[in-house]
């Protein structure tokens, strides 16, 4: 059973940064790909960016340039650093992580962007 945990959500004004951390603990091996979600009231459920085990990337296009994904394998955790965010950024992130074809979703943390 591979269990995703987030952290690193928070308040922070419109233009700021803040970095989410994922660490999928359960595993003892590198789990495979590695994605990040998020979720506004009243909104579905939608991808922000994803990586492989080698490092290929992919982001939704209104993401492209302000947000960074990225992976450290000997740790199973992923990372994503969003900058210069937006109110409409804000939302319920979700770390999801596949193991063996198996998706596992993590509880989330809250972004807030808002002076």
């Amino acid at each position: 059973q591979v269990q995703p945990v987030e952290s690193g959500g928070g308040l922070v004004q419109p233009g700021g940064s803040l970095r989410l951390s994922c660490a999928a603990s359960g595993s003892s091996f590198s789990v495979d790909d590695m994605a990040w979600y998020r979720q506004a009231p009243g909104n579905q459920r939608e991808l922000v960016a994803a990586i492989t085990r080698s490092g290929i990337t992919d982001y939704r296009d209104s993401m492209k340039g302000r947000f960074t994904i990225s992976r450290d394998n000997a740790k199973n955790t992923v990372y994503l650093q969003m900058n210069s965010l937006k109110p409409e950024d804000t939302a319920v992130y979700y770390c999801k992580v596949w193991k063996r074809g198996l998706a596992y979703w993590g509880q989330g943390t809250q972004v807030t962007v808002s002076s």
